[in-house]
């Protein structure tokens, strides 16, 4: 039973992926057929973001009110028909008003399901859980370029996925009783119901450590994002490589992701969380260093790609699954969505904060701001893991001396 719930969660990950690339992929031919600017890409995305952070923020009211299985099938549900009003729209307007369902969708159920799987599986299904949201980020640019092959155009492209997640909607619907099953065995382990706590942003932040994973969660999507977003451009403009090898090993960073998060599934228990976040980042530095070096030649900056890539496989997922450990369980559903919203600020505002940077200081800033965000990133979860050594050892003083104070 769990294994198959946990063969439908895997498979809402991949669903959860594919609309995530769908914009950029159909976007010169949409801005063509729209007659916009090309950068008018950036007002749908900085909408979708905005309900994805929106819905974020919520996924902590909605799962303790609707269940988990309830909220994913509401979600992908909502994305399907977003993707669905993006196949019959054809003004930027009608866009940016399908953008907030796809938005509001993709959040709510990215909270749910990372803070299912970090309450009741273990450390290697959150890395392939995630390495199976990097194959649906991949497979949808195919689905769009064999669209625009066959004359579907970009609308059949939006369409296709749609459909694809309207079959996913249905087939969640049908679980939800496995889902109550699965819940059914969980409950003995389980913690009281009154211990169990709806938190606002407010109360989050004064839990000790959860400003600090914040940062930590936006410095990584900010590192993620640009140095995806910027690759090509850095490396055809700063370092002279051609524009087809540079596509070509821009693209290797997002394959070292998705390879290393799968990898990464195989080492997560006997390592854990937080060594796996400290070597991740390690890598991460290692990789920025490579494309940092002012050599002639650009090859070890096109391996240090493939270095950070792999490098920042294990990071994402290992932050989700430690929150119930690092802040407890009944705090863990609050705090995810916190951290996906956190998450998603740092994907939105960071690389274009870049864009204005490199302006004014040129593109060999690009490094240097990547490895910002890395040391960032480990200043931040040091900092978590000292304020959790510290809990621990006052729990375990405090146990002690009730048990001195009662034997005494």
């Amino acid at each position: 039973m769990f294994t198959l719930l946990l063969a439908l969660i895997y498979l809402a990950f991949i669903s959860l992926g594919l609309p995530d690339s769908l914009l950029g992929s159909a976007w010169p031919v949409m801005r063509v057929a729209l007659d916009v600017p090309s950068h008018f890409a950036g007002i749908i995305s900085m909408i979708i973001a905005g309900g994805t952070i929106v819905s974020s923020l919520l996924s902590d009211l909605m799962t303790r009110k609707l269940g988990a299985a309830r909220v994913t099938a509401f979600s992908v549900g909502t994305t399907a028909l977003a993707l669905w009003g993006f196949s019959v729209s054809d003004s930027l307007g009608a866009l940016c008003l399908w953008a907030v369902p796809y938005g509001l969708g993709a959040g709510a159920v990215d909270a749910a399901l990372n803070n299912y799987v970090a309450l009741h599986y273990a450390a290697r299904h959150m890395s392939w859980l995630h390495g199976f949201w990097g194959v649906g980020a991949s497979v949808s640019p195919y689905i769009m370029g064999a669209a625009l092959a066959n004359n579907g155009g970009w609308h059949g492209g939006y369409r296709t996925v749609s459909l694809i997640q309207i079959g996913l909607t249905a087939l969640l619907f049908l679980s939800i009783p496995l889902w109550n099953m699965a819940g059914a065995r969980k409950k003995a382990q389980a913690e009281p119901a009154a211990a169990l706590r709806l938190l606002n942003v407010p109360q989050a932040l004064r839990i000790p450590g959860v400003p600090a994973i914040l940062l930590a969660f936006l410095a990584y999507c900010a590192m993620e994002t640009t140095t995806g977003l910027w690759a090509s451009t850095y490396l055809v403009d700063a370092r002279g490589v051609h524009p087809e090898t540079a596509a070509r090993f821009a693209s290797l960073f997002y394959l070292g992701i998705t390879a290393g998060r799968f990898l990464n599934g195989f080492i997560a228990e006997p390592v854990g969380d937080k060594r796996l976040i400290r070597y991740g980042g390690g890598i991460m530095l290692l990789g920025t260093v490579l494309v940092m070096l002012p050599l002639a030649s650009p090859n070890l900056a096109l391996g240090g790609l493939l270095i950070i890539g792999l490098g920042c496989a294990p990071v994402y997922p290992s932050i989700i699954h430690a929150t119930p450990s690092n802040f407890g369980r009944e705090n863990s559903q609050a705090i995810v969505g916190i951290q996906m919203a956190a998450a998603y600020t740092g994907s939105t505002f960071m690389p274009p904060l870049f864009g204005l940077l490199s302006k004014a200081a040129g593109l060999g800033l690009y490094p240097y701001y990547l490895a910002l965000f890395v040391l960032l990133l480990l200043v931040m979860t040091e900092r978590v893991n000292q304020v959790t050594r510290d809990r621990r050892l006052e729990q375990r003083f405090s146990r002690d001396s009730r048990y001195k104070h009662g034997g005494s």
